[in-house]
């Protein structure tokens, strides 16, 4: 896993790591409110050597001193030090539990001998630690009085140097500590849960996953519209009418599809297009009539074709009548012009239904018949076919033999990797040209938006120049955008009219929607002088290189 994926997943569940980490800081702080508080309190003592009349007898007792030290470090942790303390403050507990409470350390190179006592209660901690330094001095005092000669005191003895304060705040368990603990625990066990959740979600959720897992370019990715949530339709952005607001999201990814198609075989462009899916409820028929839409917008011929002789709804998106249709015209009743609809918001659309359902959908649609039905339908328009999904049914990977290209659309948190490989997988088996793949449905908020509130913002800043537009053209002193402007000198220019185009017969040397924009164009005719206005009307073509890859994979 790459650094990308981690960070990705981790912005995927983001809401379950937090959750975890404070559910663990929670358990942290219940598991510090039922511990039972302990203070700690530290008393010391010095031990003294006698005979310090003059230097040489102050340094041997020093010498002394630090030497019986360490040795009274075994006696302040012996059990009578711990019985006598016992018995001067009354305690209930034993002595083995009393001496297990006391730490007794001695410095490195030191007379001093710290004793620290430990206790449910501060004040006992306090009492402890100095009336064990008492006790010891006693202990050690007794010791050495009775090596020492008779009549004579010991050499060294131990004096109390520092009594032990009250503790003000518990030495175990810390709170700084506990809550640490639990905040490490809870992230840890969150971006466990996190890895473990992308691990197994195999859900397809970005453009660079599928691309990555597939090796097929994403040709398009269309966001979330709520209008297509209650039933499939052709939006009225698609048609070139931005008069919806927010709906600049969507047209735009539309025009940017339409766009790449244009680079995906430049010597030999597609003229007959299969769309389908890997399962139904994946968004088919609606891309692929928003998709005619947009073309149609462009100034291209375009025929939408419902080879989905099961469950057909292109009539239903786009309101034809669905009686006659590509069967009859397979089976002889009808021909191509008797069934060919237009659609009323553009003229350049036109749309066959299914017909007639068949008991035999997958025979008819592999038949010599409709391989010359589509072969006369790309001579006169560009054909965009809606096709059933590739796993319930054959007809779609038996129609991608017929198509010049398939394109697959996969619906963002929806669809998986593995049935979008098994989709994949019948089309390379039947030989089928797979252009690319469709995202569909992707978000635009939150993880995975795909920078879509740009067009947002950019839509805005197009309805303020069209209400701009309007005021101007109420009233009379504004200039509108349209009147040509002249100079002194200098005749304005004269629409000239442009013939209309014939029918293409050519198989590759159908224009593109950019060509036919030039061709269809009503704007006045420059003069031959290049100016700075023309310049920046050329069309550049966009630096993405997404849609030039068609290979299926291996």
């Amino acid at each position: 896993m790459s650094g990308n994926d981690l960070l990705s997943a981790i912005r995927s569940h983001w809401i379950g790591i937090l959750l975890i980490t404070v559910v663990s800081i929670g358990g942290s702080l219940c598991w510090y409110a039922v511990q039972p508080k302990v203070y700690a309190a530290e008393s010391s003592g010095i031990v003294v050597a006698a005979g310090a009349e003059n230097l040489g007898m102050s340094l041997a007792g020093d010498s002394l001193a630090k030497s019986k030290a360490k040795g009274y470090q075994s006696v302040a942790e012996s059990i009578k030090v711990a019985e006598d303390v016992v018995g001067r403050l009354g305690l209930k507990e034993s002595p083995q539990d009393l001496a297990r409470t006391i730490t007794v350390s001695v410095p490195l190179d030191s007379v001093e001998i710290r004793i620290s006592a430990k206790s449910s209660d501060a004040q006992t901690a306090q009492k402890v630690a100095d009336t064990w330094v008492d006790a010891l001095a006693a202990q050690v005092y007794a010791l050495d009085k009775g090596n020492a000669a008779p009549g004579s005191e010991p050499v060294t003895k131990i004096v109390p140097l520092a009594k032990a304060s009250l503790p003000s705040a518990p030495v175990s368990p810390l709170m700084t500590a506990t809550l640490g603990i639990g905040l490490a625990a809870g992230l840890l066990i969150g971006l466990a849960y996190a890895l473990a959740r992308n691990h197994f979600d195999r859900r397809l959720r970005s453009v660079a996953e599928i691309e990555r897992l597939f090796g097929l370019a994403v040709v398009g990715t269309l966001p979330t519209d709520k209008r297509l949530n209650e039933k499939s339709s052709v939006l009225e952005e698609a048609n070139g009418n931005n008069r919806v607001p927010g709906g600049h999201a969507m047209a735009e990814a539309l025009r940017e599809l339409r766009t790449n198609l244009t680079f995906i075989d430049v010597d030999n462009p597609p003229r007959i297009l299969l769309i389908t899916s890997s399962l139904p409820s994946e968004g088919k028929s609606t891309v692929t009539s928003n998709l005619a839409a947009t073309i149609a917008a462009a100034g291209r011929e375009v025929i939408v074709v419902d080879a989905d002789l099961r469950r057909p709804t292109v009539h239903k998106v786009f309101g034809v009548v669905p009686d006659a249709g590509v069967t009859d015209v397979l089976t002889g009743r009808a021909t191509i012009d008797e069934v060919l609809q237009v659609w009323g918001p553009n003229p350049r659309l036109n749309v066959m239904t299914a017909g007639r359902i068949p008991p035999n959908p997958s025979e008819l649609l592999g038949s010599r018949a409709m391989g010359q039905l589509l072969k006369d339908l790309s001579q006169r328009a560009m054909v965009l076919i809606d096709a059933p999904p590739l796993l319930p049914v054959t007809d779609a990977a038996v129609l991608s033999r017929i198509a010049d290209g398939t394109l697959v659309v996969a619906r963002a948190h929806k669809t998986t990797r593995d049935t979008l490989y098994r989709a994949l997988s019948n089309l390379t088996r039947v030989h089928g040209r797979v252009l690319g793949v469709i995202l569909n449905c992707v978000a635009t908020k939150g993880q995975g938006a795909h920078n879509y509130g740009y067009y947002a913002a950019y839509g805005s800043s197009t309805e303020a120049a069209g209400s701009v537009a309007s005021s101007s053209s109420r009233n009379p002193d504004v200039r509108s955008s349209t009147t040509p402007l002249t100079r002194p000198g200098i005749a304005p220019a004269v629409p000239t009219p442009v013939p209309a185009r014939a029918a293409d017969t050519n198989h590759a040397s159908v224009p593109w929607p950019e060509e036919s924009l030039s061709a269809v164009s009503t704007e006045p005719a420059h003069s031959s002088t290049p100016t700075a206005l023309d310049a920046a009307r050329r069309w550049h073509p966009p630096n993405s290189g997404r849609g030039r890859r068609s290979a299926p994979p291996a």
